[in-house]
């Protein structure tokens, strides 16, 4: 495109950025990566799943995951404090309600030949992505904060700021992979709130944690945890970032986390100690980074692509970080969004209706994780049945691993909410105490 300074400019240089620059520059097309921060830098989000395999191998940084060492992830475990007198109902619990595992070895997955996937320090991470996306040929400025996109002119101008210095540069089409920032959704007033996960979390890492405290198999402590807590609609993640480091998070509701905003540490600790065994061993570890928090973690967008412009990851739709999903979103987002950009460069339009396979593909597998986080905070502890119990174990793992792009609705899904709505809607059912409260309205935000 002779009239532009590149083909795609793209803003934020994280995953999701940096995954469509390979893709693109790999695909011939000129790219410039706008990124307001100095990489490395500390970032949650900080275990992937097996979904994020077949997207490095693409872009060709796969061996790269193996050069940097990052620990490998072959599966997840989840635990609780039930009581040990829980009705069954049927299903096929090893150990009661208070603890469940899965491997990701469990069942075959497409595109992926490996047993594992990995935990990642994101500051490390981000930075192999963004050197990777440049030693393809895209343009990556850092330290440069985008103040505006002008959308109305024949080529879109994306006006930054370097220091005190303004400059623009004239693109072909802008994406926006600005994360939470959502600059786009946030220009064009198209950004929507999500009703019910008005979720928020404190977190930090721990020298020396003793991962296995609260594993049921000690060789699987090496596993991302997530340990529910006897708080409503709170847990907290546990997850290796190197042989000795370990990432703690505490997550919860927005009306939860209001009184405590000031007192971080307090407020960790406070819902930490409510799992005595938990707060036993993680006091017995020493804290290597500060307490810092995190919000604004559930939105959608009205719209998330049109004439010139598409939004991909965190910058079209955040759900909750329950699953370690955002970087699978962010990076399969890219992925999908790469095979519309590079077909409407060779038809010469880069207009909205040329977007609409990814649009339709990516509202229906975030509708997917919608649904099946929504189920998922509803039923709390009786989660771990599902995955428990073998009748219905490799569907929760397709779902776990990232397989929600093709057609159709995961079987897990259907299983998850008959079951759900039948608890739910009988208040004598012995489950019926063990629900949590997060109910998602069936007009959910627009995707």
């Amino acid at each position: 495109m002779s009239d532009v300074d590149f083909d795609i400019g793209i803003i934020g240089g994280g995953p999701a950025g940096s995954t469509i620059a390979s893709y693109l520059a790999q695909a011939g097309l000129s790219c410039v990566v706008l990124e307001s921060e100095l990489f490395p830098r500390p970032h949650v989000g900080e275990s992937l799943i097996p979904a994020t395999t077949p997207v490095l191998a693409d872009i060709g940084a796969l061996n790269k995951m193996e050069q940097e060492n990052f620990p490998r992830k072959y599966g997840a475990a989840w635990t609780s404090a039930a009581a040990a007198d829980i009705a069954d109902m049927g299903f096929q619990l090893s150990h009661g309600f208070r603890a469940a595992e899965v491997e990701f070895k469990e069942r075959d997955q497409a595109g992926v030949d490996q047993e594992y996937t990995y935990h990642v320090d994101r500051g490390k991470f981000d930075l192999m992505l963004l050197q990777h996306c440049h030693s393809l040929g895209t343009a990556v400025y850092e330290g440069v904060r985008v103040r505006h996109v002008d959308l109305d002119q024949p080529q879109p101008i994306i006006n930054f700021a370097m220091g005190r210095r303004s400059s623009q540069l004239r693109v072909g089409m802008v994406v926006d992979a600005s994360g939470r920032h959502t600059l786009l959704g946030r220009q064009l007033k198209v950004k929507v709130p999500d009703p019910v996960f008005d979720q928020y979390a404190v977190h930090a890492w721990f020298e020396d944690l003793d991962r296995s405290a609260l594993a049921v198999d000690g060789r699987r402590a090496d596993f991302i945890f997530i340990h529910f807590l006897p708080i409503t609609d709170t847990w907290v993640w546990q997850i290796p970032i190197t042989d000795t480091i370990t990432s703690i998070g505490v997550v919860t509701q927005k009306k939860h986390f209001n009184a405590a905003r000031q007192d971080l540490e307090g407020f960790f600790w406070q819902a930490v100690d409510s799992r005595p065994d938990l707060a036993a061993a993680l006091r017995r570890s020493e804290q290597v980074r500060p307490f810092k928090a995190e919000g604004d973690y559930s939105y959608a967008m009205s719209e998330i692509c049109g004439d010139g412009w598409m939004m991909i990851g965190d910058a079209a739709r955040f759900v909750d970080p329950i699953f370690s999903s955002g970087v699978s979103v962010a990076m399969n987002s890219a992925r999908i969004a790469s095979y519309d950009i590079i077909a409407a460069a060779e038809n010469g339009g880069f207009t909205k209706a040329a977007f609409s396979p990814y649009e339709t593909k990516l509202r229906r597998a975030v509708r997917n994780w919608y649904e099946f986080i929504s189920i998922y905070y509803r039923l709390n502890i009786l989660f771990t049945a599902f995955v428990a119990d073998p009748r219905y174990r490799t569907d929760v793992l397709e779902m776990l691993q990232g397989d929600v792009y093709d057609d159709g609705e995961p079987a897990a899904l259907t299983a998850m909410r008959e079951i759900t709505r039948t608890v739910e809607e009988n208040p004598d059912h012995l489950w019926h105490p063990h629900l949590g409260t997060l109910r998602a309205p069936s007009a959910a935000p627009q995707f």
